[in-house]
């Protein structure tokens, strides 16, 4: 048995590939139901956020399995297998288990430490296992991945500073604006995402916050908690005029705003500077739009000047980082070939019975 990984990252490969590949949470029974029928997967996960998407997979052979897995993920986004091959990266244990450690504890983010990874490995892991796609392999693999990321954040340095792309948003909105006090920002999407950059804007000290979402309700409940206005998705258009900043984190499979939209916007805002910042992949903002006058467009790939000042400030703490995780991949593997031993009589038993 063999525990594989084959995926994409933000180091790799562009924004523009990533969101032909990225997976919505809606689509997740029928990838399941199709990697277990069609691919031939004992167990699987994805994970599919702004800077990544990966198949982690458990299989009995390499050989074929990585080739079907690739087949499939090719389909999905409508890239070519050779395109694909070239941009996407394919491990296998004990590589594909160091990588995932490292991801969940944030070692392989665009922000070093970032906060929202290990929320997003968690609730991929509850999606999968809700939907019958893991067994025990995966249940310990992942169980031991997450505590292998709060022993991280709890025993070393890595989480301090600007550790989500949601802060370095925040952060790149000052520096064109300056102090956000006077600043009518506009929130689209109400996500883990989202909230965690509500919070950085409420800290900075933004007094006009408004938040959009699909779901009036959970816009209404954030509001609730953070003192912000709640606005209804259809009332986008004319946000859009009196907003000075706009940030977007949405799942969304098209976009939320096009060229011609925010070219209206800006003659009614008789050119007044708008900063559009979209965390969404798929992105949510039509990439023309930045091309206008006064606007100020940015997607995640945008945002490495900001991160790399905030890798360098943590980049003491990654050595001992890379220590915890190195004990809990080796802990992992042998539990495993402690239970693969276990179990290797009871196989041979019931393949001589067949």
């Amino acid at each position: 048995m063999h525990i594989v990984l084959l995926g994409v990252n933000h180091r790799l490969t562009p924004i523009e590939l990533r969101e032909r590949l990225a997976f919505r949470s809606e689509q997740l029974p029928a990838i399941f139901a199709r990697l277990r029928e069609e691919v031939g997967l004992q167990e699987s996960l994805v994970l599919s956020t702004c800077n990544r998407v990966e198949i982690y997979a458990r299989v009995p052979e390499v050989n074929g399995s990585v080739d079907r897995l690739r087949r499939f993920l090719s389909d999905h986004g409508g890239v070519s297998v050779t395109e694909l091959a070239q941009q996407a990266y394919c491990y296998t244990e004990p590589q594909s288990i160091q990588h995932l450690f490292s991801v969940a504890s944030g070692l392989d983010s665009m922000v070093l430490g970032e906060a929202e990874i290990v929320q997003q490995v968690k609730r991929a892991y509850e999606s999968a296992r809700e939907h019958g796609a893991t067994g025990k392999v995966f249940n310990v693999l992942f169980q031991r991945a997450l505590n292998t990321a709060k022993a991280v954040r709890t025993q070393t340095g890595i989480g301090r500073g600007s550790t989500s792309v949601g802060t370095v948003a925040v952060e790149l909105a000052e520096k064109i604006f300056g102090h956000l006090g006077s600043a009518v920002v506009l929130l689209v999407g109400a996500g883990k995402v989202g909230e965690l950059t509500l919070r950085r804007l409420i800290d900075r000290g933004v007094k006009d916050l408004r938040i959009m979402n699909r779901s009036l309700e959970r816009a209404v409940e954030l509001t609730e908690r953070y003192e912000a206005t709640p606005v209804a998705l259809g009332r986008l258009e004319e946000q859009l005029v009196e907003a000075d900043i706009v940030i977007t984190s949405t799942s969304a499979a098209s976009y939320l705003l096009s060229r011609a939209d925010v070219e209206l916007a800006m003659k009614r805002r008789h050119q007044r500077p708008l900063c559009l910042v979209d965390l969404g992949v798929p992105r949510n903002i039509e990439p023309a739009a930045g091309c206008l006058d006064n606007v100020y467009r940015f997607d995640v790939d945008d945002l490495q000047g900001l991160v790399m000042h905030a890798h360098r400030e943590r980049q003491h703490a990654v050595e001992a980082s890379q220590a915890i995780i190195d004990d809990k991949v080796d802990r992992f593997l042998a539990w495993w070939r402690e239970d693969a031993d276990a179990c290797a009589p009871l196989l041979s038993e019931h393949a001589a019975a067949r």
